[in-house]
């Protein structure tokens, strides 16, 4: 499975794959606008396929999730 790259700081739509189905933030539904950001002390987005994702407006942490559940607008 190939798996998508991400940016630190761009705006994404979520809708989850399979992992994310089963392990993901209960809290995040499709159709989401997230942020991603990196966290101090922890692995960088892209990381094994896996990125950490936060509100737009604030960048308050909300979960890790598959960078494959992350979309840009108009894709």
């Amino acid at each position: 499975m190939s798996t998508t790259k991400v940016r630190v700081n761009s705006i994404y739509t979520y809708r989850a794959n399979m992992f994310d189905v089963l392990h993901g933030p209960d809290h995040l539904i499709n159709g989401d606008v997230v942020r991603v950001i990196n966290l101090r002390g922890c692995p960088k987005a892209n990381t094994m396929g896996m990125c950490y994702v936060g509100d737009v407006k604030t960048g308050q942490f909300i979960g890790m999730v598959c960078t494959n559940s992350l979309f840009k607008e108009g894709k």
